[in-house]
């Protein structure tokens, strides 16, 4: 597993980013050698951030849609080309239904005031994770903003709702399964990657970069087989606290790691040298 490291941002901003915001020119050579292609955020804390301000959990829900804007607004000004987002697991089911129901109405709120924003800025909205237990005006609303993006060109914003590691891989191996079954192919025929092209976020790059905040330091059933070799970098601010500094002071910590992919670290000094 690679190494953790935790890290506190030097500032706090709440300030949204808005439709006239301009991305910088070309970042140098250097600047993108050293960052992540595929960036993924465990958002935690949010509840927490609530209780502490003497107000219900889902006020913190809401502030963490601010949150949410500031990363996306990071993301694309430094050329990232994915980022996705832990919005609500497969286990978050078990809370309260009020607090459910109350999150399943921000996330259609949020999906109707975004979607303009995110397509003027060249964001492809991507909803990874099984929809069918939502509501049918939420899956329309899901399908419409991912139809109005679908042509977009800047970063990939990957949304994990109703999402599990471990039910994305079985979703997979179902379908393998099938193909099996059909006689369309042979079990000594299956490799990682037929499996990984069946996986949710198939054709895109293997997350290098995993952040969770609040606090806790496990991945919680996140993105289990794309964030096999990812760094990871654990804050204990909460999500609603998370600003563009710390999300810049994560990036720096994963530019400061040797990332050796099974090799030595004289071979990777050997084939910088080169």
């Amino acid at each position: 597993m690679s190494s953790t490291v935790g890290f506190e941002p030097e500032t706090q901003l709440d300030t949204d980013i808005d439709s006239s915001e301009q991305l910088p020119g070309q970042l140098s050579d250097v600047v993108k050698q050293s960052l992540p292609k595929h960036v993924a955020i465990i958002m935690d804390g949010n509840g927490r951030w609530a209780q502490q301000q003497g107000k219900p959990r889902v006020f913190g829900h809401k502030a963490g849609v601010k949150a949410v804007r500031r990363a996306v607004s990071v993301a694309s000004q430094l050329q990232i080309e994915s980022l996705t987002l832990f919005a609500f697991s497969s286990e978050n089911w078990r809370r309260p239904d009020k607090e459910v129901s109350l999150l399943m109405e921000l996330f259609f709120t949020v999906l109707q005031r975004e979607i303009k924003l995110l397509h003027n800025n060249q964001v492809r909205l991507n909803i990874i994770g099984d929809i069918s237990r939502f509501s049918a005006r939420l899956q329309k609303q899901i399908h419409e903003a991912q139809q109005k993006t679908a042509g977009n060109t800047g970063l990939v914003l990957n949304v994990a709702a109703n999402y599990g590691g471990r039910w994305d891989i079985l979703q997979a191996t179902q379908k393998l399964a099938d193909k099996v079954a059909q006689g369309d192919l042979a079990s000594d025929e299956l490799t990682e990657e037929l499996l990984n092209q069946q996986l949710c976020m198939h054709g895109q790059n293997e997350v290098d970069l995993m952040i969770r905040t609040g606090g806790d330091y496990r991945i919680s059933n996140f993105i289990l087989w794309q964030a096999a070799y990812a760094e990871l970098v654990f804050t204990d601010t909460l999500w609603p606290d998370f600003n563009e500094q710390a999300f810049k002071d994560a990036l720096a910590v994963f530019a400061s790691r040797q990332r050796r992919f099974g090799l030595t670290g004289s071979q990777i000094e050997d084939i910088r040298a080169i």
